[in-house]
């Protein structure tokens, strides 16, 4: 059985010489998701567009940094996202650092648990609604998979304002979660 990275690698290396067909080959596989990427940090789906294109147009342009090492869609993924946030930043997006006070204060929120009427759909839905500083932590923590450390570094802020941004949207979220599973049920 041939894998989707053995599939797609003959198109990617057809990308490496500049071959326009190929590149509108791997945009074709990967366009649809790669928005969707883009349009859950930017929240706006013409800017999300803009920045998928750029994004695009960085990955082809730097396709030659592109080693194997992960799935092609993980590092195209990569680029978005990086892309995405920059494109937050050009907006002025201000991040404030959390004094490490207030974060000791808030560690000890661990326990997470939602109710399982509530879908993935439901909340992501709550999660885009939440402040912007909130919104990405909360997304590249819980649905991209970064750890603090990475949060930190894209987004130039400190890994204790991550963990913060993080506890404090989490506990948003939860109430926000409660409310509507109790609103559900009455």
């Amino acid at each position: 059985m041939i894998s989707t990275k053995q599939l797609h690698q003959p198109i990617i290396d057809q990308c490496k010489n500049n071959c326009a067909k190929s590149q509108m080959q791997l945009y074709n596989l990967y366009c649809k998701g790669m928005l969707s990427v883009a349009n859950r940090y930017v929240k706006d789906r013409f800017l999300a567009e803009d920045v998928m294109q750029d994004a695009f147009i960085k990955a082809f342009k730097n396709i030659h940094s592109y080693k194997n090492e992960v799935a092609f869609g993980a590092w195209l993924k990569k680029i978005v996202i990086n892309q995405s946030i920059d494109q937050l930043k050009k907006n002025k997006l201000e991040l404030v650092t959390i004094n490490e006070e207030v974060y000791a204060k808030h560690e000890e929120d661990t326990n997470w648990n939602v109710d399982s009427d509530i879908s993935l759909e439901g909340i992501v839905e709550k999660i885009n609604g939440l402040k912007e500083k909130y919104r990405l932590v909360l997304t590249m923590y819980l649905l991209e998979g970064y750890d603090h450390q990475e949060i930190a570094e894209v987004l130039n802020i400190t890994e204790n304002t991550s963990r913060t941004h993080l506890l404090r949207g989490k506990k948003i979220l939860k109430e926000q979660l409660k409310n509507t599973s109790y609103a559900a049920r009455y």
